[in-house]
């Protein structure tokens, strides 16, 4: 993917579809003479320069916006102009494949050609323009789903998380310098370790650690939310609880058993956490009478969606008084259960919800949480009880977006950290071992902003952002 780092590159930097404005950006080295030729004059950096873009007779393909950035004063680093026209797909292809055809045609900026996915942010990073961390900020952005989410992708954006793992790396750096400077003279060893105070740095380091730690898996929660599966039962409620979590009529309800055939899903927040709430068919024996082909392939889509849920709300009906059916609805909640016992990782918690408290007799009110998704009873309650499972902690003061591999990586210097800390509490700590168990704590925490990174690594986070950015 890095192979043709040096190429000038072109694309589409808007949206697909039609819209007011659209943009095509192009980057490179020496792209004045490709200016000249799509405006037919030449731009001043920085300034906004309205007139017509040319095709290769002179005519104007549309009026609009020209801008340039001459290196290193871009967002790639690099000369970048960006085209902004009307937006209509094809004025923007016109435009996209005249840059092409100018280049090829006149020689103008040999080798252009349409960027890749990512490349340009990938090209701001190549040219220390941002880090790792804050270029997968910039994603996180454009992905954002809630407000918190995007609050904090844009705190990563300015800079935040990776002043923190700086901050880190300079305590670590300071130490691991001490630590190997001694490696020399190993008579010292032992005053070392009480001169250069390494425990206290040591703990130092590991408080800072955590905080930084709670408030990136907070962002992860935030950028990645849960997957949470409604099941139960025909007619227990679950469409109508998915109705009353998202506040709108999404799924079809009516007192009909098997009316919802395939999962409906919908994304919800609650306090800016993204939750992935997903209603499925009603759950009973494929076998039964009345369960037709269809019902059938929903039952087994809905096993598959609670397979790979990150929590179960398990729906009931609540008992009503003096119902001869409710002994087999109990039974076949207890086959439900057992499946789920079976099917589920322990880590996957289940919570049993009662539906109907409206309804249902005040007297037996079984274990368990107990709503009506008909009005809304309880569903506060079950928003909060979300809310934990998912690890989340009531917004703590300046969360910045962060992804499970910063989570990890910061997980790996924990370790290292702790041994290095056992190291120096031994009686007879040996320096060699301590130094190594710094190096590997600041090799994982330098992968956090891109400073020791596989290349194939960057080649997955960067492909994975849309064109033209």
């Amino acid at each position: 993917m890095f192979a043709r780092q040096q190429d000038p590159i072109v694309a589409i930097a808007t949206a697909p579809g039609r819209g007011a404005v659209g943009m095509v950006r192009v980057s490179g080295r020496g792209l004045m003479p490709l200016a000249r030729a799509l405006t037919g004059r030449t731009l001043e950096p920085r300034l906004a320069t309205y007139g017509p873009f040319l095709d290769a007779q002179g005519l104007a393909i549309d009026q609009g916006l020209a801008l340039f950035f001459p290196a290193p004063h871009s967002y790639t680093g690099e000369d970048v102009i960006e085209l902004q026209a009307h937006g209509g797909p094809v004025v923007l292809q016109l435009l996209m494949q005249r840059c092409l055809q100018a280049a090829a045609e006149s020689a103008l900026l040999p080798g252009l050609r349409a960027a890749q996915p990512g490349e340009f942010t990938q090209r701001a990073f190549f040219n220390d323009k941002i880090d790792l961390a804050q270029a997968e900020a910039i994603a996180d952005l454009i992905d954002a789903s809630t407000e918190t989410a995007a609050r904090s992708a844009a705190r990563s954006l300015s800079g935040e998380f990776s002043k923190e793992i700086k901050a880190l790396l300079e305590q670590l750096t300071h130490l691991r310098m001490l630590v190997e400077a001694t490696l020399d003279f190993p008579e010292e060893d032992i005053d070392f370790i009480e001169q250069a105070d390494a425990r206290g740095q040591l703990q130092r380091l590991q408080e800072r650690l955590s905080a930084v730690m709670q408030r990136a898996r907070q962002g992860a929660i935030l950028r990645e939310g849960i997957k949470v599966v409604i099941a139960g039962q025909p007619n227990a409620g679950k469409s109508s609880l998915l109705n009353a979590l998202a506040g709108a009529e999404l799924a079809i309800v009516t007192p009909i058993a098997g009316t919802t055939r395939d999962k409906v899903s919908q994304l919800i927040q609650v306090e800016g956490v993204p939750l992935h709430v997903v209603d499925t068919a009603g759950l009973r024996e494929p076998e039964l009478p009345g369960v037709d082909e269809v019902e059938k392939i929903g039952i087994a889509r809905a096993w598959e969606e609670i397979s790979s849920a990150d929590a179960v709300l398990f729906l009931h009906d609540l008992p009503r008084s003096q119902d001869p059916a409710d002994a087999d609805y109990r039974a076949a909640d207890e086959s439900i259960a057992q499946i789920l016992a079976r099917q589920l990782p322990a880590a996957v918690p289940v919570l049993q919800v009662w539906n109907k408290t409206d309804a249902a007799a005040q007297a037996s009110r079984p274990e368990g949480l107990h709503i009506s998704a008909r009005t809304g009873h309880g569903l506060d309650g079950l928003r909060q009880d979300l809310l934990k499972i998912a690890g989340w902690q009531s917004a703590p003061e300046g969360v910045f977006m962060a992804r499970e591999r910063h989570v990890q990586a910061l997980q790996a210097v924990q370790q290292q950290l702790d041994r290095a800390l056992a190291q120096v509490a031994s009686p007879a700590p040996a320096l060699d071992l301590l130094a190594e168990d710094l190096r590997q704590a600041q090799l994982a925490l330098s992968q956090i902003t891109g400073e020791f990174t596989p290349d194939d690594l960057l080649g997955e986070i960067f492909s994975k952002f849309c064109i033209g950015k």
